[in-house]
């Protein structure tokens, strides 16, 4: 009789594990894609050479994810192409004596990107991802705009990242 409940309770326990599985959980849509390549993206602004620093990060962020492994164009089994759309800065923080000077800033960078197959087709319609991060002003805006960039990089990155592997 003791076999039997306890055999009955192993069971038990086991249902509420019916549904998970270990490892990556991708999109239906991606389940046959194994690699990606990712080409350096285009760069649609007048910041120069973001389309690397931006390429460089997505493709840590995916390395570092593991769901996808990095690959050339030949030997994946899709291609990961983006181009950088456009960089917004904006005051988020004003003096209190003054309206008009800015102390802090928000700064978004905005990507729009299509996963391409490897017969040509998108696998999926163009998307875009934003990466956001804000910045304190010191004495020169510009030098601080671009101190800010990697840091929204990095958040751009991981949204992006996340939504091909997880779908959202």
């Amino acid at each position: 009789m003791k076999a039997i409940f306890a055999a009955a309770l192993a069971c038990l326990s086991l249902i509420g594990c019916l549904g998970y599985h270990i490892g990556p959980v991708k999109p239906y849509y991606l389940r046959d894609v194994q690699s990606l390549a990712v080409p350096t993206f285009k760069n649609h602004t007048l910041v120069p050479h973001i389309e690397v620093l931006v390429t460089d990060t997505v493709i840590k962020q995916l390395q570092q994810d593991g769901t996808f492994q990095i690959a050339n164009g030949e030997n994946a089994d899709a291609t990961l192409t983006a181009e950088i759309y456009r960089i917004n800065r904006a005051p988020a923080r004003s003096l209190r004596e003054n309206v008009l000077a800015t102390t802090e800033f928000s700064l978004n960078l905005i990507v729009k990107y299509t996963l391409i197959g490897r017969d040509g087709k998108p696998l999926a319609p163009p998307d875009q991802v934003i990466g956001t991060t804000s910045f304190f002003v010191s004495s020169d805006v510009t030098t601080d705009e671009r101190q800010a960039l990697p840091l929204a990089t990095e958040d751009l990155a991981t949204r992006l990242v996340a939504q091909l592997s997880e779908g959202w």
